[in-house]
């Protein structure tokens, strides 16, 4: 993969919006994430900076914009620096499946 593209799953588990990469996978392969209002049903799907991505989690829908590709998962103030909340909204709620 390029460097200036991320798998789909690797980002949402970095950005903390799941709590281990397969919940994160298993999101975008059940049709739970939209990247730039399309839906994702490929855990591999490349993203990249300026990408919108929307989650529909159980208690909330949350839409952002990728900032940064992580390197690590690292903590919240540090995954909060990878994206630009559009939905209004307050940060993840990670999915305790």
């Amino acid at each position: 993969m390029r460097e200036d593209r991320q798998r789909l799953d690797k980002w949402l588990w970095f950005a903390r919006f799941a709590r281990t990469r397969s919940l994160a996978a298993r999101l975008a392969s059940d049709g739970f994430v939209r990247v730039n209002g399309s839906r994702v049903e490929n855990p591999a799907r490349a993203i990249g900076i300026g990408d919108v991505v929307t989650v529909a989690a159980p208690h909330a829908t949350l839409a952002v914009r990728v900032l940064g590709l992580g390197v690590r998962r690292g903590p919240a103030p540090e995954a909060r620096l990878l994206y630009d909340d559009l939905s209004g909204g307050g940060p993840p709620v990670e999915t305790h499946e």
